[in-house]
């Protein structure tokens, strides 16, 4: 899997975990965040770093509008620390890249 693929999904891991715990939703990202998801998606995918992207909050071209960055922020600071619980493996491998 290629690094944008990961980050991809890490980044839709962190918004189901954001949403099944504000909104109840089990099985699906809510409508509110699928936006969010689909923003970040497109964002990954024409970033012009490619495979050598670093990690967006220690990128120097902030890519993310100021509304959905704060959106997204507000799903890492909740999301990161749950995510050791929810994949432990995609966390641990997300912990080494750095």
């Amino acid at each position: 899997m290629n690094k944008i693929e990961y980050e991809k999904k890490i980044v839709k891991k962190m918004i189901e975990i954001y949403c099944k715990s504000k909104y109840a939703r089990k099985d699906e990202i809510c409508t509110i965040y699928s936006e969010l998801n689909e923003y970040a998606i497109k964002k990954l995918e024409n970033c012009p770093y490619g495979e050598n992207k670093p990690f967006c909050r220690s990128c120097t071209t902030h890519c993310y509008s100021s509304s959905k960055q704060e959106q997204i922020k507000k799903v890492m600071r909740f999301s990161g620390p749950r995510m050791i619980f929810v994949a432990p493996i995609l966390t641990i491998k997300h912990w080494f890249q750095k």
